[in-house]
């Protein structure tokens, strides 16, 4: 039998969560093993009940998405991908959220099969990243950072990471570059271990941050 991925919700509407419930339940790969109304709760739910995803809801009275996350990944050990809820896409709160290490978001009002496709996605190790939202994000932040000039990458890894940027896949990214997709995954490796970045969207965020990738640019 196939392993289920275990999916905890995080919202402090009940409404909200008893839909997501449905959506995620109607699936036979996925499970929702724990539910939280407040980020306050959410490291202690992570470690007693290890997910392997974590839908978080970016606005709550107590404690934010933003501080939950950011709680999460840094005290629980080997800790679950996290997707940020929200209900617009150009919020300055999301991208606080994908700062502090979230994988990527979704909004409230995406169709069921894209929230099914979004927590299928970062379990398998990938990022979420919405190009034309994150440069919209981005344009709001001024290019403060040094982290491409620390990180020393190479001709190729830049090349890479500018695709990365553009929202392109490994295999995308392969084609445009005349790689092989595993040499791809190589470079995509080297990347984020240069930058110190947990996955794509991390590394995304230190290239616009640094002034390497311009939120105007398309490629």
């Amino acid at each position: 039998m196939t392993r289920r991925i275990g999916v905890v919700l995080v919202d402090d509407e009940p409404l909200i969560r008893t839909g997501l419930r449905a959506i995620l339940e109607s699936e036979d790969d996925l499970a929702v093993v724990g539910e939280a109304a407040d980020g306050a709760e959410v490291a202690d739910l992570v470690r007693r009940v290890r997910p392997d995803v974590v839908l978080m809801d970016v606005r709550m009275p107590s404690v934010d998405g933003i501080a939950a996350t950011r709680h999460v990944l840094a005290c629980v050990p080997e800790p679950p991908k996290i997707i940020v809820v929200t209900t617009f896409d150009n919020d300055d709160y999301v991208y606080s959220a994908l700062r502090a290490g979230a994988s990527g978001f979704v909004l409230k009002r995406a169709r069921p099969e894209e929230l099914v496709a979004a927590v299928r996605t970062v379990c398998a190790g990938d990022s979420l990243l919405y190009p034309s939202a994150l440069r919209r994000m981005a344009a709001r932040h001024p290019a403060t950072g040094s982290r491409l000039a620390e990180a020393r990458l190479t001709e190729r890894e830049q090349q890479v990471l500018r695709l990365m940027a553009a929202g392109l896949s490994n295999a995308e990214i392969a084609g445009e570059l005349f790689l092989g997709v595993e040499t791809v995954k190589t470079y995509v490796g080297n990347v984020l271990a240069k930058l110190g970045a947990r996955d794509r969207t991390q590394a995304v965020i230190a290239a616009f941050e640094s002034g390497f990738v311009s939120p105007g640019d398309r490629r």
